[in-house]
């Protein structure tokens, strides 16, 4: 296990507060404090501690329930914002603008207190670009959902100055800058890698990737071309040492432990609470996963669709059932069961389960790496017992007699990513604090993204090979586009941008990754306005997305706090 992560315990002496003299007179104090090379290592842990957050990163696989390819509806972060009927006082808005402040002042206090700490000059460079790192981070987290914000940097000491923080917002392309010149200042500091005991903290290696995507974001390809170039091609002999892992779903397990795949990721160890783990069990999870879950976050059934037959041909469940869209009564007689009267067995399976378990089985590898589907086994726990379960869809199903079901007797499909299987041979403790480190930024992703960027240049078949690279990873050995079939052929920019966006959403489901995805690409107001039904016809939501939702809206205590914030977004 990561000796580094386990240091965290040390961020207790840090809070979200700031004026450290308003701890009990027991603890240490802003007199005492950012003194010695220890407090200057708990201050920096204290930054990496916000990535936990729910409302940031700790939670960031959920921001896809914003995208077509999952779902939130059981009233936690996403439901309004789903159904459009969010304003500028939901609580996840206000509670994303908050947190994502609360990460950055954790930075500028770093940066306002490390040189009066007694330690190397060296050492206290490496602290500040992981400040200015941490800092770019949420500002840019903030950039994508809200547009420009104010800016506080270091000169801004927030228990002195917070009844008076009354900055207007920036624009966009200012927020920009000040998030590029952060992250150029942590490239020219950060070392290309740590030593085992040090994972996780930032490197220059995650500093150019998130300036790549910066800039990418803001459609300056040339310059995000650049910086992911570094990363792949290592022009300047570097070592970073970046390749895809062998194994697609290794990656979100304990295998994966300081994987080269990763770039920078959310560290987590186990515990009895979930300080230092993240809640995947918890909100991923079935009622069939370790101690009951509350699937806070399902795949849909339109990424499931998404996945190619395993010899590249897209796939419709039309051609196999004719009228198969829109005939919910179908939908329903093809997959459903039917169980015994004491429910503790399956009385009748639908006609065509070895047909349906085929129809999975010949798909993209990763369809079942990443989705438990129907008539599929999983190792989960009935409660905390390690248990083997079967995904039955049928009225009556229950985890105690090895059944998969959710808390609200839908039949969506299940994630099997990053979901822990039963106890993790005696390792989880608790449902809310998994081990498994959450990837933000990783090669595969930095690939797709120069692949973007290529493509957007006119460099389609840089692209072509940089897709065929994630395609052709050993454990997902899809066939390599333009290697003959008429179904792979991909040429066109247009062609390649296709490839592109369908690949991110298979590749990194459950990262977090696609709504941000649709909405740079202007593709959100298309995607995004549909009817959801589950696996057996039952109408869950009508998702609403319209011109405004581009961006969220600037919280409207945000307003009442502060008389010279400025105009609010278009259309709130």
């Amino acid at each position: 296990m990561k000796k580094y992560i386990l240091l965290l315990a040390a961020a207790g002496l840090m809070s979200s507060c700031y004026d450290l003299d308003q701890f009990p007179h027991d603890k240490t104090s802003s007199g005492t404090f950012w003194q010695t090379e220890e407090h200057a290592y708990q201050g920096m842990v204290a930054m990496y501690e916000t990535l936990r957050n729910e409302n940031t990163f700790g939670a960031y696989y959920n921001l896809d329930a914003l995208g077509e390819i999952a779902m939130d509806y059981n009233n936690w972060q996403m439901p309004a914002i789903i159904k459009g009927t969010h304003n500028d006082r939901t609580a996840y808005i206000t509670s994303k603008w908050q947190s994502s402040y609360n990460g950055i002042f954790r930075a500028n206090l770093l940066l306002q207190n490390i040189d009066k700490v007694n330690t190397s000059d060296e050492k206290k460079a490496l602290y500040k670009a992981e400040a200015k790192f941490m800092r770019a981070l949420h500002y840019f987290h903030l950039l994508d959902f809200y547009g420009g914000v104010p800016l506080y940097d270091e000169t801004t000491v927030v228990d002195q100055e917070f009844m008076n923080m009354k900055k207007p917002r920036t624009t966009a392309e200012e927020t920009k800058k000040f998030i590029l010149d952060d992250l150029d200042e942590a490239v020219n500091v950060l070392p290309v890698k740590w030593g085992s005991s040090d994972y996780g903290r930032a490197t220059r290696g995650a500093a150019v990737a998130l300036r790549g995507k910066v800039k990418l974001y803001t459609k300056d390809f040339a310059g995000a071309k650049a910086d992911f170039e570094e990363i792949v091609k290592d022009p300047q002999g570097r070592d970073y040492g970046y390749r895809l892992n062998d194994s697609y779903p290794d990656l979100f397990t304990l295998e994966a432990d300081q994987s080269a795949e990763m770039i920078f990721s959310i560290q987590c160890v186990n515990g009895a609470d979930n300080e230092y783990g993240l809640a995947y069990c918890l909100r991923l999870g079935s009622r069939a996963a370790f101690g009951g879950c509350w699937n806070n976050n399902m795949p849909t059934d339109i990424l499931a669709d998404m996945y190619e037959y395993k010899d590249g041909r897209p796939f419709s469940w039309d051609e196999i059932y004719p009228g198969f869209y829109g005939d919910r009564a179908l939908q329903k007689s093809i997959f459903e069961a039917k169980l015994s009267t004491d429910k503790k067995s399956v009385e009748s399976y639908p006609a065509d389960r070895d047909k349906i378990r085929t129809i999975y089985k010949n798909r993209d590898p990763r369809m079942e790496q990443t989705l438990i589907t129907p008539y599929a086994h999983f190792l989960g726990c009935n409660g905390f017992t390690p248990k083997e379960m079967e995904y039955v869809l049928a009225t009556g199903v229950n985890e105690a007699n090895g059944f998969l079901r959710d808390n609200q007797n839908h039949n969506n499909y299940y994630w099997r990513k990053f979901v822990p299987e039963g106890d993790m041979d005696g390792i989880l403790l608790e449902r809310s604090s998994s081990p498994v480190d959450f990837p933000l930024i990783r090669y595969a992703d930095v690939l797709l993204m120069l692949a973007e960027c290529y493509n957007a240049v006119d460099q389609q078949d840089e692209a072509v090979a940089l897709i065929n690279q994630v395609r052709q990873r050993p454990s997902t050995n899809m066939p390599a586009l333009n290697s003959g079939a008429a179904w792979l052929e991909a040429h066109s920019k247009e062609e390649v941008f296709e490839r592109i966006m369908h690949e991110r959403a298979i590749e990194l489901a459950c990262e977090g990754h696609r709504f941000s995805d649709l909405r740079r690409w202007g593709l959100a107001k298309e995607k995004l306005n549909y009817e959801y039904d589950d696996i057996l016809g039952k109408f869950i939501f009508k998702r609403e997305f319209v011109d405004r939702d581009y961006l969220f809206p600037i919280p409207a205590v945000e307003f009442e706090r502060n008389s010279e914030l400025g105009e609010q977004n278009p259309g709130w």
